[in-house]
């Protein structure tokens, strides 16, 4: 059964409260990467946070409905520090470099951020989709912009935004997670190249078309090198 998101949900009033539901979380996002969805327990979960099992429902039903808001949460976290990153920065691929290099960071510190989110696949896929939707729907606008600005050729920003959103990915995987020490200038010099031709506006000039060489004008020239020869 599809769970409802973060925005969906009645959240807690008091400091006290909120501070319960915010310590539950992060030790939900801790266990959940270290053991999986399947092997983690709601007693796992309150033990890691020092909350008495019974305090967990009274912010969540059950197991899967806290995974859910960690999805939603983690993505929304991460998307805010991006906006505020980026958010004084006029030129498209400032904006880019900035964010890939927020998004590293957020990785590096949030280490079960990957295996969260990819475990939602299986646990709810339209946590899963809305995880991804949610980004690309910010990139969609943020590209459109810069094409109308002439800072980006036009394509279909969606399409766009997912192959961006890709880049980023991977190589927070095999970069971030996979290596404890990345050399991250090296990582984003080599993303931004490639971005930046992608990027870049095509030429409003067209290359001049060289003359045509006329069929009969050829053949005597022809002629006449034979000509020489003898």
């Amino acid at each position: 059964m599809n769970r409802p998101s973060t925005s969906e949900r009645v959240l807690p009033v008091t400091p006290r409260g909120q501070k319960t539901r915010q310590k539950l979380l992060r030790a939900a996002e801790s266990v959940f990467g270290e053991k999986g969805y399947e092997r983690a327990s709601i007693a796992d979960i309150t033990r890691k946070g020092g909350v008495a099992l019974g305090t967990f429902y009274v912010y969540f039903p059950d197991k899967q409905s806290i995974f859910v808001e960690v999805v939603d949460e983690l993505g929304e976290r991460l998307r805010r520090l991006i906006a505020e990153a980026v958010g004084g920065l006029k030129d498209r691929l400032q904006v880019e470099r900035t964010g890939l290099r927020t998004f590293f960071e957020f990785a590096r510190k949030h280490p079960n951020l990957y295996r969260v989110v990819r475990q939602a696949e299986f646990v709810d896929e339209a946590c899963y989709r809305r995880y991804y939707d949610r980004f690309a729907k910010g990139y969609v606008s943020g590209l459109t912009q810069a094409m109308e600005a002439g800072q980006v050729r036009r394509m279909d920003p969606e399409v766009l935004a997912y192959c961006l959103m890709g880049i980023g990915d991977f190589l927070g995987m095999r970069w971030i997670m996979w290596e404890a020490d990345p050399g991250l200038e090296r990582v984003l010099d080599t993303a931004m190249a490639l971005i930046r031709h992608g990027l870049e506006p095509r030429p409003s000039t067209k290359p001049a078309k060289a003359p045509a060489v006329s069929p009969k004008r050829g053949t005597r020239g022809a002629r006449n090198s034979l000509r020489n020869l003898a």
